[in-house]
C-alpha cells in the first residue's frame, strides 16, 4: 500500500495562506498610520488660563507647526487646580499624537509636594519636546542693603530671620529656587511669604512687606527697569542672555542654578515613529530666529532636547525637588 503524505508538509493551505496575509496586514496597519501622521487636526492642551508662559509658547509652536505639518494645530485652554486639571485630561486622551500638553516645571515641584496628583507625571505620559529654559530674576526692595549677590547673603546672614521672601504660592518654583538657595547657602534665614499668584507677591515687593522675590524676567524686569525694584542676580549658572548685565547667584554660591523649563507631552503609549516626528517638527521650529527671540522677550531662551532627554530630566528633577521639600520641609497647602 502506498503512504499519503498530508498535502500540507509542502504545500500551506489556503486558509494558512490567508491567515497569515491578515497577520502581515494588521501589523502594517500602525506603521502606515504613523507614516501618514498627522491626517487630522492636532490639539495642544494648555492646563492654564490664556497669557501665561505656557499659553505664550504653545501658540508660538501652534502656528508653525501647522505650517510644518499642513495641519491645523490647535490650542486648548483647560486651566484648573493650578495645571492638574488639563494635564489629567491629556493623561487619559488617546495615545496617537492628536493630543498634546504643554507643561512647565512647576509639574515637577508639584510631583515633589502633592502625593495624590490626578496623573503619574512620569507613567502616565510619553515625553515629546522640551521648548525652552529660563532662570529667575533676583530682586529686592529699593531700601534692601544689598546690590550683588555677595551682597545679598551678606546682609541676609548678618539679620538672620528679619527678612521674608515671597513665592506665588506654597511649593511653588519661586519657593522651590529660594529654599534651593538656601539650603547651598546654609546657614541663611529669610521667612517665606506665600501669596496666590506673583502678582500680589511683586506688589508686596514693591511695597516693602517682603523683601526679596525670585520670579521669571516677565515678571520682575518691567518693575526693575521701572525702577520699582532693584534686581541684584540671575540664578543661571553663568550669565543669560536674558539678563546680560545680571551678575549669577553662583557668584556667592558655588554650583548654585536653578532654571525654569517648558515642553510638551503626549499620553503614554504614543507610538515612537510619532512622537520622533514630532520631535523633529519642533526642533525644527525651535531654531527659526524670531522663534528664539519671541522666547528670549518671555524669559527663556529655546532649547532642543530628544524625547529621551527630557524624560531624564523630569525624572531626575522630580527626584531633586522630593529630596528638597523633605530637606526644607515644603508641605503643599
Amino acid at each position: 500500500m502506498k503512504s499519503h503524505k498530508h498535502p500540507t508538509h509542502k504545500h500551506p493551505t489556503r486558509l494558512a495562506l490567508y491567515l497569515a496575509a491578515t497577520v502581515l496586514s494588521l501589523l502594517a496597519l500602525p506603521a502606515t498610520g504613523q507614516d501618514n501622521y498627522p491626517s487630522k487636526p492636532i490639539t495642544i492642551v494648555v492646563p492654564y488660563p490664556p497669557g501665561g508662559s505656557n499659553d505664550v509658547f504653545a501658540r508660538s509652536m501652534a502656528k508653525e507647526l501647522a505650517d510644518v505639518f499642513k495641519q491645523p494645530v490647535i490650542v486648548d485652554n483647560r486651566a484648573g487646580a493650578s495645571g492638574s486639571t488639563g494635564t489629567a485630561m491629556v493623561a487619559r486622551a488617546p495615545a496617537d499624537g492628536y493630543t498634546l500638553v504643554a507643561v512647565s516645571s512647576s509639574m515637577t515641584t508639584h510631583a515633589a509636594t502633592q502625593p495624590k496628583l490626578p496623573f503619574d507625571p512620569v507613567k502616565d505620559f510619553t515625553p515629546v519636546a522640551l521648548l525652552a529654559q529660563g532662570p529667575f530674576i533676583v530682586a529686592v526692595t529699593n531700601t534692601f542693603p544689598a546690590k550683588t549677590p555677595t551682597e545679598l547673603i551678606a546682609a541676609i546672614r548678618q539679620r538672620p530671620g528679619a527678612y521674608n521672601y515671597g513665592s506665588s504660592g506654597t511649593g511653588s518654583v519661586n519657593q522651590f529656587g529660594t529654599e534651593l538657595l538656601k539650603a547651598q547657602a546654609a546657614p541663611l534665614f529669610i521667612t517665606h511669604i506665600p501669596y496666590r499668584g506673583m502678582g500680589p507677591a511683586v506688589t508686596d515687593l514693591i511695597g516693602g512687606q517682603v523683601q526679596m522675590i525670585m520670579a521669571s524676567g516677565p515678571s520682575l524686569l518691567p518693575m526693575v527697569r521701572a525702577g520699582r525694584v532693584r534686581a541684584v542676580g540671575i540664578t543661571s549658572l553663568k550669565p543669560s542672555a536674558i539678563a546680560p548685565d545680571l551678575v549669577p547667584m553662583s557668584s556667592a554660591v558655588p554650583g548654585y542654578e536653578y532654571a525654569l523649563w517648558w515642553g510638551v507631552l503626549a499620553p503614554a503609549g504614543t507610538p515612537g515613529p510619532v512622537v520622533a516626528k514630532l520631535n523633529a517638527a519642533i526642533n525644527q521650529v525651535l531654531s527659526k530666529p524670531a522663534i528664539q527671540t519671541q522666547f528670549l522677550n518671555e524669559g527663556a531662551q529655546a532649547t532642543a532636547m530628544s524625547p529621551t532627554q527630557f524624560a531624564a530630566l523630569i525624572a531626575s528633577d522630580i527626584a531633586r525637588w522630593k529630596q528638597l521639600a523633605r530637606q526644607q520641609n515644603i508641605v503643599a497647602e
